[in-house]
C-alpha cells in the first residue's frame, strides 16, 4: 500500500464543495480542512506507486476549486499502538 499526503490549496468560496468531491475519489480515505498555508490535506492510498499519476494529477487536480497541491509519499506508517510499544521497551509499569 502506498500512501500520499496531498496539501491542497482551494479557491476560498469553494473550500466546502472542494473538499466533498475530493473526498469522493475512491483512493482518498479522507480529506481534512486545516489552518496554516494549504486549504485542506487529504489522504490518498493506493496500491502501486503507479497509480498516484491517475489519482493526483489525473483526478484530484482536476478538480473545479483545486488550485495548487503539493504531494508528499509516506515511507513508513506508525501508529500509536506501535509508539506505546517502542517508548515501553525496558520499562516496567510500577504495580
Amino acid at each position: 500500500m502506498v500512501t500520499a499526503i496531498v496539501l491542497v490549496k482551494a479557491d476560498v468560496a469553494r473550500i466546502p464543495e472542494t473538499a466533498e468531491a475530493i473526498a469522493r475519489i475512491p483512493a482518498v480515505s479522507e480529506v481534512y480542512s486545516v489552518t496554516g498555508e494549504f486549504d485542506l490535506v487529504a489522504m490518498v492510498r493506493v496500491r502501486e506507486h503507479d497509480e498516484l499519476a491517475d489519482v493526483i494529477p489525473g483526478t484530484l487536480n482536476r478538480i473545479p476549486g483545486v488550485t495548487h497541491t503539493e504531494t508528499h509519499i509516506a515511507f513508513r506508517a506508525y501508529s500509536r499502538h506501535d509508539l506505546e510499544a517502542a517508548f515501553a521497551i525496558g520499562y516496567a509499569e510500577p504495580d
